[in-house]
């Protein structure tokens, strides 16, 4: 039996870590997965080897060197391509279950929205990258801009979170955009982590059952 692709996604700040610790604790004891199943977490970037040497050139790289707008798409669909052919698919074809950070919505929301890169361009370089696979369920934390900004004051900040709050507000835009269009589920982050928790159980038990 195929087993499953379970994504969460949204801005920066929007408790995906958290939600995914969680999902991961429960999920085992769910009786959602066959027994014979692992559950495996990754995410996007960084989810190989070559992953994240891909998320330190993204991410981590000063801005003398960081690469230009179409470079840093090329890499995330490279990236992409690699944890898909290495990673998800051969779990999948398990049986096992896959719990991922981001996904290829991401890639639209922030280069596509965010970036101003050409929409369809990058939904064909999705198509090559992930051979068009795609996740049994992907779950949209939906967080205000501001409260993002709140919750990461303070915090350091990775190449692509410091790009400030109009760039943020345009990927927030993208995201509410790819869900719609996608089909996602939306989540109000905005909430305690454990009511989160509760409402995402709920989802995939109603989703995934």
């Amino acid at each position: 039996m195929r087993g499953r692709l379970i994504v969460l996604d949204g801005i920066d700040g929007c408790g995906k870590s958290t939600q995914l610790n969680l999902l991961a604790e429960w999920l085992p004891t769910s009786g959602l997965m066959p027994s014979c199943a692992d559950l495996i977490r990754t995410r996007e970037p960084g989810g190989t080897g070559l992953g994240r040497d891909v998320r330190q050139l993204l991410l981590h790289t000063s801005s003398d060197v960081a690469p230009c707008a179409t470079a840093e798409l090329l890499l995330y669909a490279a990236d992409r391509a690699q944890h898909v052919d290495t990673l998800i698919r051969p779990a999948l074809e398990r049986g096992d279950w896959v719990l991922s950070d981001r996904f290829s919505g991401s890639t639209l929301a922030y280069q596509g929205y965010g970036r101003g890169l050409d929409h369809d361009l990058i939904v064909q370089l999705e198509a090559i990258a992930t051979a068009d696979l795609h996740p049994d369920l992907t779950i949209w934390l939906s967080l205000p801009v501001a409260e993002s900004m709140r919750r990461r004051s303070g915090t350091a900040e990775d190449r692509i979170e410091a790009e400030g709050r109009l760039f943020l507000e345009r990927v927030s835009a993208g995201f509410a955009a790819v869900a719609s269009q996608r089909g996602w589920c939306r989540v109000a982050a905005d909430q305690s982590p454990s009511a989160v928790s509760v409402l995402l159980q709920r989802i995939v038990r109603d989703r995934l059952g």
